[in-house]
């Protein structure tokens, strides 16, 4: 008589642990951000005040922003290099519309639109033409950088309208940006983790066979991901756009490299399928204080792009580790 083998043992997680498990990169980067402001105002007092503080958060709210839209992006096992060349130019249409005399809402409209077009051609051509996306977005690079520098010549763009400059306003005394960038990651997190829509994408980085198995229209979502990180690119155009005076048309350099970075380290996978946008809010802020921090301390900002660099190698390693360790699980 065969004795069937009792099933094993697997122990109920409690919530906290879920939590833990689920939240891991984001909650290192928050105590990351905690120790440094600790280390640093020891060293230096100045660096808590409120003007540091203020350029800190706000000043690269563009940039968490913008990796909201890279993250959904990474997160379908697909990439975009030409987002900073993107909003290079969309920043140039949003500072001529507005000089030329156009309502402030079409100064800041324009980018979204543009943005969102832009970007839906790069997601058919990748979606629909098979063309794996860091070949399109090079390809894209290459035509808004050159051509953003063959028809402006690099010339500065002023005397702005003082209405236009969103992004030096403020709200019950907190900067515009600051508010653009809390409510967007918020509402792209809950969207992402409920929607029908948000979990679509996590299913097509995580196993697109099984994904179009299951019914979801892989070559529609991933234009309409594209055309949506656009349109979020032109968001972060318009706080990028009116931060100061005047708008030089060039494309902000390594632009690029630090929106894909800040979602990387704040824990979206580069192989897809896994990540949040408050990791990589988060870690566009921490990138920001590293940078100040360094500063404060007497050390060269260059170093910074040596601590990021470290920083994505690390993470990088620690998700093949999990990786690895998952399917290792999932055989026996």
């Amino acid at each position: 008589m065969s004795v069937e083998a009792a099933p094993a043992f697997r122990p109920r997680r409690s919530g906290l642990t879920r939590f833990v498990s689920a939240y891991g990169q984001e909650i290192v980067i928050a105590c990351a951000i905690l120790i440094l402001f600790a280390v640093v105002s020891l060293i230096n007092p100045r660096f808590l005040g409120a003007n540091n503080l203020n350029t800190i958060i706000s000043g690269n709210a563009y940039i968490a922003v913008a990796a909201i839209g890279m993250s959904m992006i990474i997160i379908t096992g697909n990439i975009d290099v030409s987002v900073g060349a993107l909003i290079g130019v969309l920043a140039t249409i949003s500072g001529t519309l507005a000089v030329a005399g156009y309502p402030v809402w079409v100064a800041w409209g324009a980018p979204i639109l543009a943005g969102a077009a832009i970007n839906a051609v790069v997601g058919a051509l990748v979606a629909y033409g098979k063309i794996p996306s860091i070949v399109v977005t090079l390809g894209m690079l290459s035509i808004l950088r050159g051509g953003l520098v063959s028809i402006t010549g690099g010339a500065w763009i002023s005397n702005l309208p003082p209405d236009f400059l969103l992004a030096q306003q403020r709200l019950l005394g907190v900067p515009a940006p600051v508010w653009f960038m809390v409510i967007c990651t918020v509402i792209a997190f809950l969207w992402m983790r409920y929607s029908a829509f948000g979990r679509s994408l996590y299913a097509i980085g995580g196993n697109s066979e099984a994904a179009r198995a299951a019914g979801i229209p892989i070559e529609r979502r991933i234009v309409e991901v594209f055309a949506i990180h656009g349109a979020i690119a032109g968001v972060a155009t318009i706080l990028f756009a009116t931060q100061l005076q005047i708008i030089q048309s060039t494309v902000p350099p390594n632009l690029e490299l630090t929106i894909i970075t800040a979602s990387v380290i704040g824990g979206v996978s580069i192989l897809g399928g896994t990540g949040t946008v408050i990791g990589s809010t988060l870690a566009a802020i921490l990138f920001s204080a590293i940078g100040a921090g360094l500063i404060f301390v007497n050390v060269s900002a260059y170093w910074l792009r040596a601590v990021i660099g470290l920083l994505i190698l690390i993470t990088v390693l620690i998700d093949m580790l999990r990786r690895n360790r998952e399917t290792r699980q999932a055989s026996r």
